[in-house]
């Protein structure tokens, strides 16, 4: 397979902080309306906890400011998500592990891996995990909802989000929803990833809304090692999980409030420098990440866990 050129065009900008994004239009109101509702995703929300200047990058300025080349592990997770969304995608009586190969190739994206031999030693990797992962399916039974977008609102929040699966099982009181996701990641997820993965609680707390089931049960799916690291939540986690990430949002929405009244936005959108900051799109432009060494964008398949691993 032949690698596409990774785009490289993350250039170093002039020291002037991007111009902050025009303010929408305000809707105008009687005083004691409540306010506007954050609009916002887990990934948007994650992006400010992990680092409020990365979020200035990502969602605030405009122009937005070049990001680095593509990461060879995004990459390989990107293409193995949506060939699982493409087998289910099959007749049932089609839903084999000799059908993915094709399925992976439809779907494989190419970008920051270091040379072929890299990229297809990748690809036969992937489709390992797939094969294995498959075997463990019931082709039969149909999910709820294949990269399902789910959406809620709260008192601070229109939140949405697409979970990579939501599937329906027994419970003690009828069927219940369970949240699903896909990792091909780091190896070492166990049931406090799943308990603290404020993105699960979402999509549960969503999923319930939207199809009006109860979902209270969220698994990490981690297909290099073909474990699974469930939580139950309780509607009292998920009223906590519900609950910090409306502190998130409105921390967000002060920080671009005092942007638009003239703050300095590298103030109002501090750094978190840590060892993260040599993964991150921006390092390049951003002061205090570019004193941490950088990664190179195919550094993550070097240390990708084996298949023959759980052999």
């Amino acid at each position: 397979m032949r690698r596409s050129p990774a785009d490289r065009s993350g250039r170093a900008t002039s020291g002037r902080a991007p111009r902050p994004r025009a303010e929408q239009p305000e809707q105008l109101g009687f005083a004691g309306m409540p306010e506007r509702l954050f609009v916002c995703t887990p990934s948007k929300l994650g992006s400010y906890a992990d680092c409020p200047r990365r979020y200035r990058y990502s969602y605030v300025d405009r122009p937005a400011p070049p990001k680095g080349p593509p990461w060879a592990h995004n990459s390989l997770g990107a293409s193995v998500h949506t060939a699982l969304k493409n087998w289910y995608a099959l007749p049932a009586d089609r839903r084999r592990p000799e059908a993915l190969a094709a399925l992976l190739k439809g779907t494989w994206v190419r970008d920051g891996y270091r040379d072929d031999e890299q990229e297809r030693a990748a690809f036969r990797r992937a489709l390992s995990w797939l094969e294995a992962y498959v075997e463990t399916l019931d082709p039969a039974v149909e999910p709820v909802g294949v990269e399902r977008t789910v959406a809620a609102k709260t008192a601070v929040l229109a939140l949405n989000g697409r979970a990579d699966r939501i599937d329906s099982r027994p419970g003690p009181d009828g069927p219940e929803l369970v949240i699903v996701d896909y990792k091909t990641g780091r190896t070492g997820l166990d049931a406090d990833d799943a308990r603290g993965s404020q993105a699960l609680a979402l999509y549960a707390y969503a999923a319930e809304r939207v199809f009006r089931r109860p979902c209270r049960r969220v698994e990490l799916h981690h297909l290099p090692t073909g474990t699974v690291a469930a939580h139950e939540h309780t509607p009292e986690s998920l009223a906590r999980q519900v609950g910090r990430a409306e502190e998130t949002a409105r921390d967000i929405m002060a920080a671009e409030r005092a942007v638009a009244d003239g703050a300095e936005p590298d103030e109002a959108f501090p750094t978190l420098p840590s060892t993260r900051c040599g993964w991150c799109d921006y390092r390049r432009i951003c002061p205090d990440g570019a004193q941490v060494p950088g990664r190179e964008p195919w550094a993550a398949m070097e240390h990708a866990p084996d298949p023959t691993a759980r052999n």
